[in-house]
């Protein structure tokens, strides 16, 4: 597995990217990429189209990102990602929590649109979630396309800076999945759990160190080491701490498509560590174009 370019984190459009699963694999073959994984926000829908459309020589690692909470650290209620791959899709309990997830998610993004149109803002908040797929997760990402069709801002960054971002006055928090919760849950669903982004401070707050080491104890299989947003002196602490701990080290591009400027494979994983990924799995299996 040598020479293999790996990119373990991207969206497509059942979440908050801009290709559909198809597209996406072919956009990610056409990269020169072995193997990638879809991991959309809070779903799984998108796996079978992505494993039908296959390109051959293509890998796919079935996953998803889920929204999570941190309760460890001073000020607490830290938002986390969490990448599961692996996992048994019917599981009862992430089944469950996915769907209070979504719903959550475009309640939340309704509550936004309309706090903009009551300060007189072009938004329409039934005409955008009648824009998404009935249990698609809705996403600041689709408000912020709206708000780039109303003008009021060119890209998705813009949006987030003036309009959506946490402090901003239409921001609306979540009541995500408590993160040792989502780790017992792929866990128990044969998946591996990565924990995505730890240290993006671009982002907001991140978790202490002392956070990642009590996620490691709890199960947690791995780190996303190289992502685009993280600068290169946390790279090497992640690194580190890795090592230290056991965990697997991944790198992706957290790739969305034309909503964020990042190309698909822009950071990838080192064949050995997804070996050691695939290794502790058992909930579901990778598909081969």
């Amino acid at each position: 597995m040598g020479s293999m370019r790996i990119d373990l984190h991207t969206h497509s459009t059942v979440s908050d990217g801009t290709d559909s699963p198809a597209e996406l694999v072919a956009v990610a073959a056409a990269a020169g990429l072995d193997v990638v994984a879809l991991t959309d926000h809070d779903t799984t829908a998108g796996w079978e189209e992505a494993t039908a459309a296959l390109p051959a020589g293509l890998t796919l690692v079935p996953g998803a990102e889920l929204s999570c909470v941190s309760e460890h650290d001073p000020g607490r209620g830290i938002s986390v990602h969490l990448l599961g791959y692996l996992f048994d899709p019917a599981a009862t309990a992430i089944v469950t929590e996915q769907r209070r997830l979504r719903v959550e998610r475009r309640e939340r993004l309704y509550a936004m649109a309309r706090g903009m149109a009551a300060d007189g803002l072009p938004i329409d908040a039934d005409e955008l979630l009648s824009l998404l797929p009935p249990d698609s997760p809705a996403g600041r990402p689709h408000l912020a396309q709206a708000l780039i069709r109303a003008g009021l801002v060119t890209t998705v960054d813009q949006a987030f800076a003036e309009y959506l971002g946490s402090g901003r006055g239409y921001y609306v928090p979540r009541h995500d999945t408590p993160v040792e919760d989502a780790i017992e849950m792929i866990a128990a669903a044969g998946g591996v759990t990565v924990f995505a982004h730890p240290l993006a401070r671009s982002r907001g707050r991140v978790v202490s160190i002392e956070t990642i080491v009590k996620l490691a104890e709890h199960g947690l299989t791995g780190i996303e080491v190289d992502h685009p947003n993280h600068e290169k002196a946390d790279r090497e602490l992640l690194r580190d701490l890795a090592r230290q701990l056991g965990l697997v080290q991944t790198g992706s591009s957290d790739y969305h498509g034309t909503n964020k400027m990042i190309p698909i494979g822009a950071e990838t994983t080192d064949p050995e560590q997804l070996e050691a990924l695939l290794d502790k799995a058992s909930g579901a299996q990778i598909a081969v174009g």
